[in-house]
Parts: structure tokens; sequence; C-alpha cells
């Protein structure tokens, strides 16, 4: 099993930054990619971004020139940090992380069922 949790949530202003933290333990794996993904109420778990193993990193559409996903491979930890947010990113963040990802299924890192473990998740509101 592993274990995910998020960090580094809270009330921003818009314009302003927050940075995310995510951090594995149990047994954590090198073939891996680790997303984010947010969630406001009523609405379906939507993808932010990712990193592989090997450090690409995808984004989605919502958030690119905005955030960026790093990761610590030695802390199995993966940061994201988020600048100009604006009241719309306001969600719970999650955490999530996919065992293995083969090349064919490089799609698979957009998709919150393709991912086999979960945070618990962490709020971020945007105030206008």
């Amino acid at each position: 099993q592993v274990q995910l949790v998020e960090s580094g949530g809270g009330l921003v202003q818009a314009g302003g930054s927050l940075r995310l933290s995510c951090t594995a333990s149990g047994r954590t794996f090198s073939s891996n990619v680790m997303g984010w993904f947010r969630q406001a109420p009523g609405t379906e778990r939507e993808f932010v971004a990712a990193i592989s193993w090997s450090g690409r990193t995808y984004y989605g559409d919502s958030v690119k020139g905005r955030f960026t996903i790093s990761g610590d491979n030695a802390n199995n930890t993966v940061y994201l940090q988020m600048s100009s947010l604006k009241p719309e990113d306001t969600a719970a963040y999650f955490c999530a992380a996919r065992k293995r990802l083969a090349p064919r299924e490089i799609s698979y890192i957009y998709f919150a069922g393709k991912y086999d473990y979960w945070g618990q998740g962490t709020q971020v509101t945007v105030s206008s």
C-alpha cells in the first residue's frame, strides 16, 4: 500500500500563490506517475497536472502557464506551485499516484479512474 499526504492548502486572494506538497510513504515505487486533481462542489474531479518518474510534466488546459508540478524523487514528494490564482481555482486538491505507466498508456494520466492511490485532499480557496 501507498499512503499519500497533501499539505499546503489555504485561503489566498486572487492573483496570489500557493504551493501544495504531496508526500508518498509505504510501498513506494520507481516506475510511476504522480498527479494532481481538483474537485469543486457539484463537479467532477478535474485533471490539473502530472509528473512521471523521469520528470516529464503534463498540465490541464485551465492551469497551463500558471501552475508548475515538480518532484523530489529522493523524498517521494511532489509539489504543485500555483501562481496567478483565480477564484475558479477554488476546489479540494487531491494527490494521486499510479503504480505503472507503459508508453502506450500515456493518455491514462488525464483520467482520475486510472490512478491507484489517492490522498485525502487539501482545500484551496481563492477570494476575489
